[in-house]
């Protein structure tokens, strides 16, 4: 060890080696040891250093980012309440469906009804279904050759998009072809009409009696429709 000039008019310093490194320990007081001077920037050191720390736990976390899925493929993001199908739109009314009760022995029987589409598209009848008769065939009057004939309608009954068809006598009409059972006034009669679009719709006819109920010649062995 070597003593050196101390400054300020104390003692010598002292200057030491470490086994491991150059390190001086300047200690300014005479005796005084030189690891306490480290303690001394230990103590200083310490809590600066956990200042630092608590201020960096302070610090707000940035906002956390979630990534959401996207939609599955196919599934509805938005659904239109009009894009429905049927529901949405007016379909086909039935009002009054009636047959009128033929007298014997007329081997047919004539049906009658109103339709109304209230659709926004065009829709056509197609068939009557009934377990009560055969058949049922879609007829409609004509004047040819100032005659009113009937013909059956193939193809069906067209019915435009809010139009309104009447089914009675002198014009449209059902024919209930050999009815198989025996058709009595208050008696009803259920059938269904299958239309191109509005599909199945069941209905039950009334009989009713001939009497009173406006009729036109020709056809079915002068039978009225």
């Amino acid at each position: 060890m070597r003593r050196a000039q101390g400054t300020c008019g104390q003692g010598p310093a002292i200057l030491s080696r470490h086994p491991s490194a150059d390190v001086l320990h300047a200690t300014g007081v005479r005796g005084r040891r030189p690891w306490r001077f480290a303690l001394n920037i230990r103590h200083v050191l310490l809590p600066a250093l956990a200042a630092l720390s608590l201020a960096a736990c302070n610090q707000p976390a940035p906002p956390a980012t979630v990534d959401a899925p996207p939609p599955e493929l196919g599934a509805a993001v938005d659904a239109d309440p009009h894009s429905g199908t049927g529901s949405a739109q007016p379909g086909i009314t039935v009002e009054a469906p009636w047959i009128r009760l033929p007298p014997p022995p007329a081997v047919v029987a004539a049906g009658y009804l109103g339709l109304h589409n209230g659709g926004a598209q065009a829709d056509r009848l197609l068939a009557v279904e009934t377990d009560a008769a055969t058949r049922v065939e879609i007829h409609e009057m004509r004047e040819e050759d100032g005659m009113m004939r009937m013909r059956e309608l193939e193809t069906g009954l067209d019915l435009a998009a809010g139009a309104h068809v009447e089914l009675g006598p002198g014009g449209y009409h059902l024919m209930l072809m050999e009815p198989r059972a025996e058709l009595a006034v208050g008696s009803r009669v259920p059938a269904v009409l299958v239309f191109e679009h509005a599909g199945r719709v069941p209905v039950e006819f009334e009989v009713r009696s001939a009497t009173g109920q406006g009729g036109h010649g020709g056809g079915h062995g002068g039978d009225t429709h």
